[in-house]
């Protein structure tokens, strides 16, 4: 235990060099496989406690290594750690199934799932029994042997395809630069995103101002720049990351991928890869998912195809534009939102300090939740720019270390996640808190600014902080059932809950202050949010079913006899087309959340979790933003029991009632009043 002997028990990563990583992760999965063996290989008769439950605390240390390089990996990576993780992923992906497939060990645990009507479990025991026994049953431990060794081949080579589609991606993503050196191609551009091109320039040495694919760069640059042109070329640019025929091209791997699921299903008796992964979601069935989205679509599609026509006229009418294309979407847009509402993020950014906004989120867990957060200094991080807070609740008690980290840089992929160094668990009579960190990418103070996040980096910092307070705020017996280990379809209603405070004055009124004057955000502003906040909606709607609906094109079908990414790409986006298309680009070859995250066949969660929170936030509305009575259920009910109970039996409990997805489409604006 002494790597973790640190305060808090923390993660030591200034003690783990980039190369030790390799060493000391087979080191405790050779200390792991001595803990399984003693379990299988036991003389007492198998008993829920020395089976399932020893079971469960085996392999700590080798849990908290690995959630540690894996982060590192996308938040932090060099050329050591990418070429650790080759070797790391498939030796985890070997040992997983060494524990899958121990037929002794499964023996052990058969024997309590088939007395477990006799032995007096809590519903988390019993939670915990069904999971550990589906865990060997789903994953080949019936299989005779033959099929076993198939299995752990595909597993292998799956783990190794999703790291090198994922570094493909990465490399792509870093590799192109647009160095601009006319002061006129800036024009529309505003001020702190021409200062930001600048310091970038100037950090890599180059005159003029610099811009890249990072998402603090690449937004902006769509939804101000006036040259067409460029626009033009930065998003062909963003959309055929590894789509160029070269050495980084992610094609084949999209489709060998997408057929080693497929052959992984068959081999375990399931149609598909998304029917072996829906039967462990609230969706259940590809049908489910397939009918939830093709409905909102139908719900949908009139708005967004009146939204387009109107977004159409609107370019030709102020600029001649006679055939909208995809660079011109979000520059038009603003425009056109700037004109009916007369607001724009730029005239929000200034009441938007990212310290701030993580103060206001604070505030808002404070209020909800009796949450205080204290800065502290003296614990590991892996980066200079990450912070440290100790959470403790309204007693002083302690809660949970938590860790943000908010800007971009070489070596730290695209996007915001959260992620979670050590669950919570109680082992003992002992409460064993958990370490939670966010990461996103945010735009980075200048010379001239400090770091002024647009509205919708905003509700990113809400969405991910709701996903940590999930994971800080359980309190379950066992670490597997803990915090956002809980049905994919589920896990997404605490983080997209939490956006919803980003739209009411009184939780507005705690942060969004004028970074040099201290003036709260004025209320026309607020009420311009409000009213904005359905615009484009249907459009909106349309973009997140087509990627729910690529995903299941290629993991709730037979897809041995798809041979071309683009052509496959190109029919699964049919019914939700509004843009030409653009031969260079292809969204397979860059989709990371299915691809290289943990979004196979769950894409359509994020739509689905929606529902949940609309549903779930009316209570609030109903009550009061910061209804104690609200707040308390919601954190008895979702945010503290993790995945101890079906989420459908806790959402009730919570809410009285499933979940209206009218709830949903009166937000959106889709609802005829």
């Amino acid at each position: 235990m002494s790597l973790f002997e640190t305060k808090f028990n923390t993660a030591p990563f200034s003690k783990i060099k980039a190369e030790d990583y390799l060493p000391l992760i087979k080191t405790e999965i050779e200390n792991t496989k001595k803990e399984i063996d003693a379990i299988a290989t036991a003389s007492e008769k198998p008993t829920f406690e020395n089976t399932v439950e020893a079971l469960e605390y085996a392999g700590y240390n080798l849990d908290r290594l690995t959630s540690m390089f894996f982060n590192l990996n996308s938040a932090e990576t060099n050329d050591t750690i990418q070429k650790q993780a080759q070797e790391i992923s498939p030796l985890l992906s070997e040992f997983s199934n060494d524990i899958r497939l121990n037929e002794q060990l499964f023996e052990r645990i058969k024997t309590v799932y088939e007395s477990k009507d006799n032995l007096d479990l809590s519903p988390e025991q019993t939670m915990l029994l069904d999971k550990k026994y589906k865990g060997f049953s789903r994953n080949g431990a019936n299989l005779p042997e033959d099929k076993k060794n198939t299995l752990r081949d595909i597993d292998k080579e799956l783990s190794k395809l999703s790291l090198q589609f994922g570094e493909n991606v990465l490399a792509d993503t870093q590799s192109f630069e647009l160095l601009i050196t006319n002061e006129e191609d800036l024009k529309g551009l505003p001020e702190g995103t021409v200062e930001a091109a600048k310091n970038l320039a100037e950090a890599k040495e180059k005159e003029g101002w610099l811009f890249t694919l990072d998402y603090p760069s690449y937004v902006p640059f769509m939804t101000y720049a006036e040259n067409r042109e460029l626009r033009k070329q930065l998003s062909l640019a963003f959309g055929s990351k590894a789509f160029h025929g070269d050495d980084k091209d992610n094609r084949e791997i999209v489709l060998k991928i997408a057929k080693l699921r497929y052959q992984r299903a068959q081999l375990l008796g399931y149609q598909t890869h998304a029917h072996f992964v829906l039967e462990e979601r609230m969706a259940k069935t590809p049908e489910t998912v397939n009918n939830f989205l093709n409905e909102l679509l139908e719900k949908a599609l009139p708005a967004a195809k009146d939204e387009f026509t109107k977004l159409t006229d609107f370019a030709k009418k102020t600029d001649g534009i006679d055939t909208l294309q995809k660079w011109d979407g979000a520059f038009y847009s603003e425009k056109l939102k700037q004109q009916l509402f007369n607001l724009d993020d730029e005239k929000l950014k200034p009441y938007f300090k990212l310290e701030n906004v993580v103060n206001g989120a604070f505030e808002v867990a404070h209020k909800l939740y009796g949450l205080q957060f204290e800065q502290i200094t003296d614990i590991d991080v892996y980066h200079e720019e990450v912070t440290t807070y100790k959470v403790t609740d309204a007693e002083g008690t302690f809660v949970a270390i938590f860790y943000t980290d908010f800007h971009p840089r070489p070596g730290k992929r695209n996007g915001a996640w959260m992620t979670s160094y050590k669950s919570q668990y109680i082992e003992n009579g002992e409460n064993s808190r958990p370490h939670i960190s966010i990461v996103c990418n945010f735009t980075r103070p200048t010379a001239t600014k400090p770091s002024l996040l647009t509205f919708n980096e905003v509700t990113t910092l809400f969405h991910e902080f709701g996903h940590a307070l999930h994971g800080m705020l359980a309190n379950t017996t066992y670490p597997s059932l803990s915090g956002t280990s809980v049905y994919w379809d589920f896990v997404e209603l605490p983080s997209q809950v939490m956006e919803n405070w980003c739209f009411e004055k009184d939780a507005l009124e705690l942060f969004a202050k004028h970074y040099e004057t201290n003036e709260v955000i004025p209320m026309e502003y607020v009420e311009k949010i409000k009213e904005s906040a359905t615009f484009m909606e249907g459009m909106q709607t349309i973009r997140q079913l087509s990627f729910g609906l690529l995903d299941m094109s290629w993991h709730g079908v037979n897809p041995l006899d798809i041979t071309d990414v683009q052509t496959h790409e190109n029919a699964a986006f049919e019914s939700t087309k509004m843009y030409p298309d653009t031969p260079e680009t292809c969204m397979s070859t860059s989709f990371s959340h299915i691809f290289q995250g943990g979004y196979s066949s769950g894409y359509y969660s994020y739509k689905w979790a929606e529902v949940l929170d609309a549903d779930a936030f009316e209570l609030f509305l109903e009550k009061g933003i910061f209804n104690k009575e609200v707040a308390d259920k919601f954190l008895t009910f979702v945010l503290s029991k993790g995945g101890t109970e079906n989420p459908m039996d806790l959402y009730k409990k919570f809410r009285g009632s499933e979940p209206n997805p009218e709830a949903l489409l009166r937000r959106a604006g889709l609802l005829k009043k």
